[in-house]
C-alpha cells in the first residue's frame, strides 16, 4: 500500500433514482487509480422520450479511464443491473464476471436483440473469490426475486466494503439461495469499513412477507377460481413462475406461458437446472381445447406494456388465446411508479370483458425483492459497518435509510448521489470530486445523447407538428409554378373551416410577394421570411408554432 493510496466509490447511476445501477470502485493514488465496475443497468423511457427504447448511464468518465478498468462484476440479471452491458461493453472490452444464470440471460438477450457484442463471461458464484486488479472480491449468496443474486465483499489494503446489490431476508423462498447470515456475520467479524446498501424499501416498516406465503395465496386463488386464471408477473421472477406452476399442478390445471421474455427466462432456467420438477408447459394452439377450469396462464405485461401479452388480451387481439366473463387475472407484481395509467387502461379493458381482477391490495399475491426496515437493521447488526452509504433508491429512500442507520448507531452516513466521488478511506468519509454522469439513449440501433439522437426535436414535433414547403423561383425571382405545402401533425382545417394547408399556402405567397424583387436575390432572406410567415400564420389560426422547413431553389 502506497502512502497516497485511496479507496473511492463513484456511482454513475442508481443513486438518487431507481434503475440504471452502475457503481465504480477505485483504488490507488488520485493520479493513477485502478477501477472495477459493479453492475451496468438500464432504465426505461417514459412518454416524455418518444421513440426511445432504453435509457443508459453516461459512462464517458470510465471510458477515458478504460486502461485502468480491470473488470465488471454483475450482481444479478435484472435489467436495471445488467441491461446496458450489450450496448456499453464494446467501448470497454474488459473481463465480465457473472453467475451462470446471468451469463445465460445475457446470451439470450443478445440473440433476441441481434447484438454484435460477443461478451466473454467468467463464471462467478456464491462462495467464489476472485482477484481483479487491487481488489479481492467475494460473492455472498442473498435472496432476491431472480435466480443467483449475490452481494459482494470488496477487500482492499485499506479495508473491506460490502456492496449488497439487491437482497431481502426470506427464510422460506420458493427459489434459493437463502441470504447467508453466517457469512455476513463472519465478514462483520473481519471488519467492514463501509456498507453500500439497497434502499428501495427503506420507507417500509417491518419485514417482507415470505415467498412461501405468496405461493399459498396464489394457490388459494387458483383452487377457488371457476374459470381460467391468468397471472402476470415480472418475467425474471423464476421462483414465482415455479410457485404458480406447482400451484396449478396441485389444482389439476395445465400451464401456458405467454410472452417472449418469459419464455427466454424459463429456457435459461431450464438450461441450468432450476426448473426441475415442473411439468412441461402447453403450447398456445392447445389452449382452446382445454376446459376453462383446467388452465392457468402465466404472462407478461404487469407494467402495462402496450405490446405485451396482457395488453393484447385486454384488447382481445390474440389469435389463439382469449379470456371470457368469469375468468380471473391476478397482478402478481407491483406497479413501478409512472406505469399506473397504462396498467389501469389494461384493467379497464379486462373488466369490460367481465374478467375478475385481483391485485396485491386484495390478496397476498406479490412480495418485493428488497429489504424493509427490520431487514436493514439485521444487515447492520450482521456486518457492523463503520460507515453506511445508502444506494439504489430515489431521494426519499436514501434519506429514510440514512435516518435508520444513524438511529441504529452507525457513526458515519455520508450523502452521496450520482456523480459524487466518495473517498471511503483513508481519513473521514468525504465527497472529494464530481464526475460527469447522466443519460444516453438507445434509439433503434444507435446510442447517443438527447441532441445526437434528435430526441429534443422529436418531442417538439409531437407537440407542434411539421410543415415542409418547396418554392421554385425563376431567373427574375418570380414564382416558377405553385409552391408545395405539406403539413404533418397539424389540424386539417383552421377556425374558419379553411384547409390548413391552403391557409399556409397563402402565407407563403404573401411572404415572397412582400419582398421587392431586387431583394429576392438574397435567398436566405426569402427563406427566413417564408418560415416566419408560416409559423406566424399557424400561430394566429391554431395557437401553436409548428417546425417549418423551407426548400427554396432558384432555377
Amino acid at each position: 500500500m502506497a502512502k497516497n493510496d485511496e479507496l473511492v466509490f463513484l456511482p454513475l447511476g442508481g443513486v438518487g433514482e431507481i434503475g440504471m445501477n452502475l457503481a465504480l470502485y477505485g483504488y490507488g493514488p488520485p493520479s493513477n487509480r485502478q477501477w472495477i465496475m459493479v453492475d451496468c443497468g438500464v432504465t426505461f423511457a417514459g412518454p416524455d422520450l418518444p421513440g426511445v427504447d432504453l435509457v443508459l448511464p453516461d459512462i464517458r468518465f470510465i471510458k477515458k479511464q478504460r486502461k485502468n478498468l480491470k473488470g465488471i462484476i454483475i450482481t444479478h440479471a435484472h435489467e436495471d443491473h445488467y441491461g446496458a452491458l450489450n450496448d456499453l461493453w464494446p467501448g470497454l472490452n474488459v473481463p465480465v464476471y457473472a453467475s451462470r444464470f446471468t451469463a445465460g440471460m445475457l446470451e439470450a438477450k443478445r440473440d433476441y436483440e441481434g447484438s454484435r457484442a460477443q461478451i466473454p463471461i467468467t463464471p462467478f458464484k456464491q462462495g467464489d473469490r476472485i482477484n481483479v486488479g487491487p481488489f479481492e472480491i467475494e460473492a455472498i449468496g442473498v435472496n432476491h426475486s431472480i435466480p443467483e443474486p449475490m452481494s459482494l465483499v470488496i477487500r482492499t489494503p485499506l479495508g473491506n466494503v460490502v456492496h449488497t446489490g439487491d437482497w431481502k431476508i426470506d427464510h422460506n423462498p420458493s427459489l434459493g439461495p437463502l441470504t447467508d447470515e453466517a457469512r455476513f456475520r463472519a465478514v462483520g467479524d473481519e471488519g467492514v469499513l463501509a456498507l453500500l446498501c439497497d434502499s428501495t424499501n427503506a420507507v417500509r416498516d417491518g419485514v417482507s412477507p415470505s415467498e412461501e406465503e405468496v405461493s399459498a395465496g396464489l394457490q388459494k386463488i387458483i383452487e377457488a377460481a371457476e374459470g381460467r386464471v391468468a397471472i402476470t408477473t415480472f418475467s425474471s421472477n423464476v421462483g414465482r413462475i415455479r410457485s404458480i406452476a406447482q400451484a396449478a399442478e396441485a389444482a389439476g390445471r395445465e400451464v401456458l406461458l405467454l410472452g417472449s421474455s418469459l419464455k427466454r427466462v424459463t429456457n435459461v432456467a431450464q438450461d441450468i437446472g432450476i426448473m426441475e420438477g415442473i411439468r412441461p408447459f402447453i403450447a398456445e394452439d392447445e389452449y382452446g381445447f382445454i376446459p376453462r377450469n383446467k388452465v392457468v396462464v402465466i404472462l407478461t405485461g404487469s407494467q402495462g406494456e402496450a405490446r405485451a401479452a396482457l395488453a393484447k388480451l385486454s384488447r382481445d387481439e390474440m389469435r389463439n388465446v382469449a379470456l371470457t366473463a368469469g375468468d380471473t387475472v391476478v397482478f402478481s407484481s407491483r406497479a413501478i411508479p409512472g406505469n399506473e395509467k397504462a396498467i389501469l387502461e389494461i384493467k379497464n379493458g379486462l373488466i369490460e370483458q367481465g374478467v375478475h381482477i385481483i391485485t396485491d391490495s386484495e390478496a397476498l399475491v406479490h412480495v418485493s425483492g428488497h429489504p424493509r426496515r427490520n431487514e436493514l437493521l439485521q444487515m447492520y447488526e450482521w456486518t457492523r459497518p463503520q460507515m453506511l452509504v445508502p444506494v439504489h433508491g430515489e431521494a426519499a429512500h436514501l434519506v429514510a435509510q440514512k435516518e435508520l442507520g444513524l438511529q441504529a448507531g452507525i457513526p458515519t452516513v455520508p450523502r452521496v448521489r450520482n456523480g459524487d466521488m466518495l473517498r471511503i478511506a483513508p481519513g473521514p468519509a468525504e465527497v472529494i470530486d464530481q464526475a460527469p454522469f447522466g443519460r444516453v439513449y438507445k434509439d433503434g440501433k444507435l446510442v447517443g445523447d438527447i441532441e445526437e439522437m434528435g430526441i429534443a426535436d422529436r418531442k417538439k414535433l409531437s407537440y407542434v407538428g411539421h410543415v415542409a414547403i418547396s418554392v421554385l423561383l425563376d431567373s427574375r425571382f418570380d414564382f416558377l409554378g405553385d409552391p408545395d405545402v405539406v403539413a404533418f401533425g397539424l389540424p386539417e382545417v383552421d377556425h374558419e373551416g379553411e384547409l390548413m394547408e391552403d391557409t399556409l399556402y397563402d402565407a407563403v405567397l404573401g411572404a415572397v410577394e412582400s419582398i421587392p424583387r431586387s431583394r429576392r436575390k438574397d435567398l436566405e432572406t426569402v427563406r427566413e421570411a417564408i418560415r416566419r410567415s408560416v409559423r406566424s400564420t399557424a400561430n394566429e389560426v391554431w395557437g401553436k408554432k409548428p417546425i417549418v422547413t423551407v426548400f427554396l431553389t432558384k432555377v
